[in-house]
């Protein structure tokens, strides 16, 4: 073995230079290294949009749906197919399988293109292009709302518009996008009685309309050394134009003006609404480049936005309805804060329990591997974003034992009267291979999660590279400058305190450790019987500690949702919101109230969905002074929106830092007939809300859709030379309007929509014109047509992999997490009796958690393999590896009880606490059961050597032990971390226990050691 401790000492400006380097770059890269809320994560996910106008839900879902569904389903990288079919309104969505990475992602939209363009021929006429949507998934992390009072939607889009080309320049933006502008339209109302005057046919109308509007290739003629290019006049560019317009022919040839109203508007049903605290409202949403540290672009958009505010018309303003960077920096400082809070807490322990020098070493090592993990980062290019500071956290109370071991190690040799070097080379030659072999193992637990194939690995990636490099680090500092700084700190110890005959494990709490240890290997039968039936106990009281796969966000933020009655005008809407809107605003703690009528927000950060478009649905964000006063807001609102609306679904939530499902509770019911679905949703909903309780139970196909249906007599309309397609145009012109041309104004391109006015109201349709080619004039509709009826039809139909598929949702009781309510309402769900063929699936937070918990367990057991095989090569025989994994298992005793004791659930953050104990006690076991061969080697019998080798790693246990308990104390006040704090502190505490006492029993008896060998 080279003498590492030698060459240190000898060659100490490289040991320095290594040490200037974690500290300088450290800290450098700390400043330069990109900050984000959560990692970059690719979205696998694209939807498909297709048009049939004129379809109802059931058409759409079995003409159009389904023909893309089958090309899509063809696609080998496909996971999953989901749609759902609204009238005239296809949508699928394709999500993409977990193994893909995100850079394969462009080569697989491509080839979705592809197969989609090719099924364009089996669309029925009428319907597609089918548009693909592959980029929905940006995230606008800096979300404005901009308000103007006294400015029309014109001037605030107009402001909108001039902000947005400013911020594009912003260095580090990459998008920006306007929501909630809605776009004006030229309206060409007709008189009915007028037209059916003056015969004039919707096809003349309309052919007037796009001649006069079609840009023209007219050439170009050669004027001496010129080519000039002919472009005649006679497009319309003002309303004053657009009413000069000729229509008709011959003697009936008149200016539209003189029967048509030419008006620039609104519509009357927009797609979304917007209003922050009742005003009407536009959204800007600024999306950050790839990579760019998001604190610095924030800081560089609010400083033009600064600059450009004074610039905009009187009373425009514009509020912060989500800073991503402001919540990064927060976070940051604050990881910082508890980082520096911990490391003093660390320093100050090793200061106390093996004095100030040992403790200025180890500190100062775990400084110089801070820094050095910051640099590693930085060149690995791992921003600072929630993953990775959590993967700080665990690597914190990791890398110290490296340290500990090293140091406790020269600290012992010295004072058996070793020289410098001799102590710290003896130290290395003990401890390298096994601290080297421990480290790999604590590397390899979190290997599963970084390296697995899937949407886990991706997301968490950067946890497992923090560790990596991290504890990598501490091994190989740990090697080197804890020799250089022992070298200088304990020279006096050197010449001092040397006493070749002291015993360095002599001492009152030695001796009752020794009579302890003693004791349990005498009775070590009845020790190992009762970790076992602990063991056991505290398996069982796991099944009780309660399940939530991730804690809520403590961004004070709230959403509420409301959904009215299926078929729902917009504005209607609009106005129920607009009531709801106000009693938010009036509840204490909040702060503002932004709404959105019609769709759901921009995606202003990676854990939230936006709502897909539907004019009976609202969506309120409510900004609050505190994230804990809107916790209790959330569950009074849900206990209370029941009798606040009770024609409405309305359900208050709260962001969460993971994935956000529709609702915590989801039971999907498949199947082949929509009504058959049906008659099982309604009788789970009324499980769910009768007999569980659950809170704003609905299912996501919701109410029938009442139409009314022209009763059309065919025989007539030959007769009369009517078609139905004639009838469907002049019910579009008599009600919504029919798009005709576009008018042009700068860079918009406005509609022109042809409207005729008569009767207003469903009992008058029977009364509107309809065109006759044959008979050249107008016929009232009463004539080809009996009655106009009231029905009801399927108004969505969703479908998973190409099956109808309606899902019941509902959210858990106040003070009920998601797992427990699914305990509690999963027997009620199974027990309603499903015909052949149909079938239940799981949704929601049980979806969630178990996909992620699976892909977790399937990457999981390579590298615990590894770490097996890293044992058995550390050891010449099968018994060390054995005690080493004995002991594993018993880690559940000390979860359970302190999570228990805490109230808080095993959530994801505690699985991975979890994982980093495991890898601790590993570290541990390994060194021990090294120290107990070393000291039967040296001739001892073999239980004088298992004591005198429990006894030598007291003190590194104890102070590795101590310190990682309380270094993760400020974490506990950290909602996010709270769990995963509880973990490590209860975990690690019985795990101590185990390695003082479980490994040596164990060791004993696999041994067969005798009572007498001692």
């Amino acid at each position: 073995m080279p003498p590492i401790a030698e060459i240190v000492l000898r060659r100490r400006m490289h040991a320095w230079l290594l040490a200037l380097v974690c500290l300088v770059g450290g800290a450098v890269a700390f400043f330069s290294i990109g900050q984000l809320e959560d990692p970059e994560f690719t979205i696998k996910e694209a939807i498909v949009v297709t048009q049939y106008p004129g379809a109802s839900a059931n058409e759409v879902a079995t003409q159009v749906t389904e023909v893309i569904e089958n090309a899509i389903q063809q696609l080998p990288q496909s996971d999953e197919v989901v749609s759902r079919s609204l009238p005239g309104y296809s949508e699928v969505r394709v999500l993409i399988r977990d193994e893909f990475r995100g850079d394969e992602l462009t080569q697989i939209w491509d080839e979705l293109r592809r197969r989609v363009d090719a099924v364009m021929g089996d669309l029925p006429p009428g319907a597609g292009p089918p548009q693909v949507n592959d980029d929905f998934g940006d995230v606008y992390g800096m979300y404005y709302v901009l308000t103007g009072e006294g400015l029309t939607l014109a001037e605030m889009r107009e402001a909108a518009k001039q902000l947005r080309r400013g911020l594009l320049a912003v260095d580090g933006v990459s998008k920006v996008e306007i929501a909630g502008a809605t776009d004006e339209e030229i309206v060409v109302e007709v008189d009915e009685a007028r037209l059916a005057a003056l015969r004039l046919s919707p096809d003349e109308l309309a052919q007037a309309l796009a001649n006069a509007d079609s840009a023209v290739e007219s050439g170009s003629v050669r004027a001496g050394a010129l080519r000039l290019r002919v472009s005649p006049t006679g497009a319309f560019d003002s309303l004053e134009a657009l009413r000069a317009l000729p229509v008709g022919a011959g003697g009936q040839r008149l200016a539209l003006g003189d029967f048509a109203t030419v008006t620039r508007g609104y519509p009357e049903q927009p797609a979304l609404i917007v209003r922050y605290d009742g005003q009407p409202a536009l959204t800007l949403g600024v999306s950050g480049v790839s990579g760019a540290n998001i604190v610095d672009v924030g800081e560089a958009v609010d400083a033009e936005i600064d600059r450009l505010l004074p610039r905009l018309p009187l009373g425009v303003e514009l509020q912060p309805l989500y800073a991503q960077h402001t919540v990064v920096a927060e976070a940051t400082a604050g990881f910082v804060r508890d980082m520096f809070i911990a490391v003093a807490i660390v320093v100050v322990t090793l200061c106390l329990a093996m004095g100030w020098r040992a403790g200025v070493v180890i500190g100062g090592v775990l400084v110089f591997t801070l820094g050095g993990t910051f640099l590693l980062m930085f060149i690995g290019g791992i921003e600072l974003q929630r993953v990775s500071l959590g993967a700080l956290v665990i690597a914190m109370t990791m890398m110290v034992d490296n340290t500990v071991v090293v140091c406790d190690g020269i600290l012992v040799r010295l004072r058996q009267g070793k020289r410098m070097g001799e102590a710290c080379q003896g130290t290395l030659d003990q401890t390298l291979w096994p601290l080297f072999g421990a480290t790999l193992i604590g590397i390899l637990a979190f290997a599963g999660i970084g390296l697995s194939q899937d949407t886990t690995g991706e997301f968490l990636f950067s946890l497992f590279w923090v560790i990596c490099s991290s504890l990598l680090l501490s091994w190989i500092l740990a090697m080197t400058l804890v020799p250089l700084l022992a070298s200088h700190l304990f020279r006096r110890m050197e010449r001092e305190e040397a006493d070749d005959e002291a015993d360095p494990y002599d001492g009152p709490w030695y001796a009752r450790f020794r009579r302890l240890l003693q004791g349990a290997l005498r009775r070590r039968g009845w020790l190992a019987a009762g970790l076992a039936v602990l063991t056991a106990g505290c398996v069982f009281l796991f099944g009780m500690v309660p399940q939530s796969m991730f804690p809520a966000s403590t961004t004070p933020l709230m959403y509420v949702d409301m959904t009215l009655h299926r078929g729902t005008d917009i504005r209607a809407t609009e106005a129920r919101a607009a009531e709801m809107a106000t009693f938010l605003a009036e509840q204490d703690g909040v702060t503002s109230v932004a709404t959105f009528v019609g769709a759901g927000a921009t995606r202003f950060m990676l854990t939230y969905a936006p709502q897909r478009p539907d004019p009976a649905f609202a969506h309120f964000v409510v900004q609050g002074e505190d994230y804990a006063r809107l916790d209790d807001l959330t569950i009074e609102l849900n206990q209370r929106f029941h009798d606040l609306a009770p024609d409405a679904y309305v359900h208050a939530t709260r962001p969460q830092f993971g994935p956000n499902p529709d609702a915590l509770i989801e039971a999907r019911f498949i199947g082949e007939s929509p009504s058959v679905l049906r008659e099982i949703a309604a009788e789970a909903r009324r499980r769910l809300d009768r007999e569980a309780g659950l809170l704003a139970v609905r299912d996501d196909w919701r109410e029938p859709d009442m139409v009314l249906r022209p009763q059309l007599e065919l025989t007539r309309m030959a007769e009369l030379g009517v078609t139905r397609q004639a009838v469907g145009a002049a019910l579009q012109m008599a009600t919504d309007g029919a798009p005709q041309s576009v008018f042009r104004d700068g860079d918009e391109l406005i509609p022109i929509m042809l409207r005729t006015r008569g009767g207003e109201g469903a009992e008058d349709l029977l009364q509107r014109q309809v065109w006759s080619a044959t008979q050249n004039r107008y016929v009232p509709l009463s004539q080809v047509a009996d009655a106009v009826v009231t029905d009801f039809e399927d108004a969505i139909v969703h479908r998973r992999d190409r099956l109808p598929t309606i899902t019941v949702l509902g959210e858990p009781l106040p003070g009920e997490l998601a797992s427990q309510a699914q305990a509690r309402i999963q027997p009620l769900m199974e027990a309603i009796p499903l015909p052949d063929g149909y079938r239940l699936e799981w949704g929601g937070e049980h979806e969630v958690s178990s996909d992620a918990n699976a892909a977790l367990m399937q990457t999981l057991l390579l590298p615990y393999l590894g770490m097996f095989l890293i044992t058995v090569l550390l050891y010449p025989g099968w018994r060390q590896p054995v005690v080493i994994w004995l002991v594993l298992p018993m880690t559940i005793c000390g979860v359970s009880l302190g999570l228990l004791a805490s109230g808080l659930p095993f959530g994801f953050m505690a699985l991975l606490g979890l994982l980093g104990l495991t890898g601790m006690l590993l570290k541990n076991a390994i060194v021990l059961v090294d120290e107990i061969d070393r000291q039967i080697d040296t001739g001892k019998p073999r239980l004088a050597a298992i004591v005198a080798a429990g006894a030598s790693r007291l003190r590194p246990v104890l102070m590795v032990a101590l310190t990682t308990i309380l270094g993760v104390v400020p974490l506990l006040f950290d909602p996010f971390f709270a769990n995963m704090a509880v973990t490590i502190m209860a975990g690690l505490a019985f795990a101590t226990l185990l390695i003082l006492l479980a490994v040596p029993v164990f060791y004993a008896m696999l041994a067969r050691v005798g009572a007498d060998e001692c």
